[in-house]
């Protein structure tokens, strides 16, 4: 216990589902824990979390603001030294019928919002000589990947070349960077998804998902929470540019229950 004690982590996406899995973690592990996110609720949760949580609510693909929270938050807590681009959306569409600013959409949260983030941390870091960057992948995208996904696939993808393009600038000032990759994982995202395929049973949903999965069961947002901890840690301090897939084994069966891939 106590891995992180003494960091400070600036989480996007922080309200819920995986943001607040890792938030947790890294409470356990003893760091500060600044909470960003679009939605107001990101204040409720920071209050549940309790001690060393500071929330901000947050738009990451204006710049602008993006900027002005990371002044405040180093100014306040003195640095930061982990980053987890964590926020993401996902919206499916068929390629052939995608609108334009449902692309668009997709593209300025997943792939602008983490460059704008790491933008405005990165130099703290470097002046530091120290620092811990985590981008939250998919195996959808560079493993795998089903129709109506070809926008998010893209910026899912996207996010292990800026993994390890940064890995490779950053390596001399003591910074790592690294993507998680997860597949199935039971946030209330996915419950919700659940609801709309099946309202009166979206439990059947979730254990269909569960039951082509090696392991039989979703990941939990605490799993994603404990990698970033480790991933954020000095036990990984010579770990950089690497991609991690967590997804309980799903991607290793060279048959599934549609048959041969």
């Amino acid at each position: 216990m106590g891995k992180l004690k003494g960091k400070i982590a600036f989480i996007t996406g922080g309200a819920a589902g995986n943001g607040r899995g890792i938030a947790e973690s890294f409470l356990r592990q003893g760091a500060e824990v600044i909470l960003a996110d679009i939605s107001d609720t990101v204040f409720t949760t920071a209050d549940e979390l309790g001690e060393n949580v500071f929330a901000y609510q947050l738009d990451i693909t204006k710049p602008h603001d993006v900027n002005n929270c990371v002044a405040d938050a180093a100014a306040k807590l003195g640095r930061i030294d982990i980053l987890v681009n964590n926020a993401g959306i996902a919206r499916f569409s068929k390629f052939i019928d995608i609108e334009d600013k449902l692309r668009d959409l997709q593209f300025d949260v997943n792939i602008k919002g983490t460059w704008n983030c790491t933008k405005a941390i990165l130099p703290h870091m470097i002046n530091n000589k120290y620092g811990r960057i985590i981008n939250m992948s998919s195996v959808t995208g560079p493993y795998a990947a089903d129709p109506g996904e070809v926008a998010y696939a893209t910026t899912k993808a996207a996010i292990i070349g800026f993994t390890k393009a940064l890995a490779i600038e950053t390596a001399q000032h003591n910074i790592t960077v690294n993507a998680i990759c997860p597949g199935y994982i039971l946030t209330s995202m996915v419950r919700h998804s659940a609801g709309e395929s099946n309202p009166v049973n979206p439990q059947a949903v979730i254990d269909a998902i569960a039951a082509g999965i090696p392991m039989k069961r979703l990941g939990t947002p605490g799993n994603i929470g404990d990698l970033a901890a480790f991933l954020a840690s000095g036990e990984a301090d010579y770990i950089t540019g690497t991609d991690i897939i967590i997804d309980g084994g799903n991607g290793i069966p060279e048959t599934n229950s549609m048959g041969l891939r």
